[in-house]
Formats: C-alpha cells, sequence, structure tokens
C-alpha cells in the first residue's frame, strides 16, 4: 500500500495525489468534444469527474467521447451531402 503524504496549504493539510505520467500518444490535445465533456462533467457530475480523474481513466473517457462525436458528425455529413445530391438531381431532372 502506498503512503499518502501531504502538503499543508494555509490551515489546511492536502494530500499530495500525483496522476502517474502519459504515455505520448494519450498527451495530444482533446478535441473540442472532448472538451466539451469534461467541462460538462466539471460541472454537473463532480463525483464521476473526481472518480474519473484519479482513477486515471477521465482522458481515455474524454478520447473516447472525442471520437464518437467525430464519427456521429462525419455520418451525418455524409448523409445531408447525399440528400443534397438526391434533391439536385430531382430539381434539374
Amino acid at each position: 500500500m502506498h503512503e499518502v503524504t501531504y502538503v499543508c496549504c494555509g490551515d489546511y493539510l492536502l494530500p499530495n495525489i500525483i496522476l502517474k505520467e502519459q504515455p505520448p500518444e494519450l498527451v495530444e490535445p482533446l478535441g473540442r468534444y472532448a472538451r466539451m465533456r469534461r467541462a460538462y462533467l466539471r460541472e454537473h457530475r463532480p463525483i464521476l469527474y473526481s472518480k474519473l480523474l484519479l482513477s486515471e481513466r477521465l482522458f481515455p473517457h474524454l478520447r473516447e467521447i472525442d471520437i464518437a462525436a467525430q464519427n456521429r458528425l462525419t455520418a451525418i455529413t455524409d448523409r445531408e451531402i447525399a440528400h443534397e445530391i438526391i434533391l439536385a438531381e430531382l430539381v434539374y431532372d
């Protein structure tokens, strides 16, 4: 078991918690949807945010959310483009 050390901040003792170093492929900046999810978790779900952060699962979760959102956006965009092409063919025929 790890020994917990504390840092004195004013009148309080705060635990000195340090997260492991992230692998280089995970250090890249977060995308738009990952940042939006992180802001949502911080503001509306602080317990879940803290749990994910302290268990070091927050950034993999955010990356998964960002990839899923990008895939959905691509699918919607492709479907809209196909719809516009079909409409253009119907109008000009």
